[in-house]
């Protein structure tokens, strides 16, 4: 027997309309119970893997202003041994001198070659002790990452047992949605997701409760409560913006009926 043809979306009367949108709420309502599970799981994961990112770095920058640091030392005690080269040398020509002029600008040679020397000692403690922080700080930082490297290695676990148990079932609901939507015309689709983005509860749709909206729980007018029931137009609550359908298409059993 051949197959029926797939209906056109905007050929779809609005009862049709009506029951695939509150379809697709069912469907993404359970995809919403699946990820209130995991409840702030995946946001602390992606906390402690920025944190981890973040002193990883952190230790790096150090290591390397440590390198910088260690060349500067090694550089300045080259330069003490050519000032100290140069102190020799002129103290060498002094004794050969013919006259004070010569002495005084020796001395003079001597005396800045000296500080030059006091200097670098100088640069090289400095260096030697900013070294010493900073070794001190990237062990703080190291035990610090290895602290947040076991809680987000827990945390992962801890996600990936919750995502396994409940991968397969959302997986289904996803691929039941997304063939869902491509049986609601595209504009309609798009007013629904908007809808539901701006719930808190993720209800883009919902059915009457007791001559009341399922989303608010204003009272809905007996006219308009009339409108949801016939099935002929969309209709949305005027104080939430939701999409009411009656209770019978959303499959619910009125329990007032026989009272």
């Amino acid at each position: 027997m051949a197959r029926e043809a797939k209906k056109d979306p905007s050929e779809l009367t609005v009862e049709e309309k009506l029951k695939a949108l509150y379809q697709l709420q069912t469907m993404l309502s359970e995809i919403d119970k699946i990820k209130t599970l995991r409840g702030e799981l995946p946001l602390e994961v992606q906390d402690l893997e920025d944190e981890v990112a973040g002193l990883s770095t952190r230790i790096e920058k150090i290591q390397a202003e440590i390198a910088e640091l260690k060349s500067n030392v090694a550089t300045k005690r080259i330069e003490i041994e050519a000032a100290k080269v140069s102190v020799e040398k002129y103290k060498t020509q002094q004794e050969n001198v013919r006259n004070n002029r010569e002495y005084d600008v020796l001395s003079k040679e001597i005396e800045f070659q000296t500080l030059e020397i006091e200097l670098c000692e100088k640069r090289i403690r400095e260096a030697l002790a900013a070294e010493k922080a900073k070794n001190e700080e990237i062990e703080r930082s190291s035990e610090a990452l290895e602290e947040r490297q076991k809680d987000l290695e827990a945390k992962k676990a801890e996600l990936e047992e919750i995502v396994s148990e409940t991968k397969h079932e959302e997986e289904k609901l996803r691929e039941k949605a997304k063939v869902l939507e491509t049986t609601i015309e595209p504009r309609l689709l798009q007013a629904f997701k908007r809808i539901r983005k701006n719930s808190r509860n993720g209800l883009g749709v919902v059915y009457v409760q007791r001559d009341a909206c399922g989303g608010c729980f204003n009272k809905i007018p007996p006219q308009k409560q009339l409108d949801i029931r016939s099935r002929k137009k969309i209709i949305v609550c005027e104080y939430c913006g939701r999409i009411m359908v009656d209770p019978e298409l959303a499959g619910v059993v009125a329990e007032q009926k026989g009272k």
